[in-house]
């Protein structure tokens, strides 16, 4: 990522101030399986943390096929892209990481206060699920 920050790029800011993230997990049998979320970045002892969340919006259930995926393969990888139809301002940056999923303590807390503070939203929608944190990042990005 360095050459890239040289350039002015700068690929951590540009995934931490994006809205939206694709977060791909794979099953037991490596079928992938992508969904777009919501997502905060934090620190924990100076390392970067990703934090999504299950929260009250709709869904078709409350056993989430990324958290089944997630409890048997930890292996994720997010993406965040920003198309535009000048292509000299393309980009897109991705991490890839191990999740573990939260039903309690120290990282659903933080979790839940990083995406309040990003999604005025949350203020209306309660964050009534369990918090995933992606740790042990590896960042790769590009840039026109």
């Amino acid at each position: 990522m360095g050459t890239d920050r040289l350039a002015g790029f700068d690929p951590l800011a540009s995934f931490a101030g994006s809205p939206v993230a694709r977060l791909a997990t794979a099953s037991p049998d490596g079928t992938p399986h992508l969904v777009p979320v919501v997502f905060a970045v934090g620190s924990d002892g100076g390392d970067s943390v990703i934090y999504t969340a299950v929260d009250a919006k709709p869904k078709t259930t409350r056993r989430l096929r990324r958290l089944a995926n997630i409890d048997d393969n930890p292996q994720v990888c997010l993406l965040v892209d920003h198309y535009t139809d000048d292509w000299t301002r393309l980009w897109w940056v991705r991490v890839d990481g191990v999740a573990a999923v939260h039903h309690d303590g120290d990282a659903m807390t933080a979790g839940q206060r990083l995406l309040r503070a990003k999604y005025p939203q949350y203020l209306s929608v309660p964050i009534d699920g369990p918090v995933i944190a992606v740790t042990g990042l590896r960042w790769s990005s590009w840039h026109a």
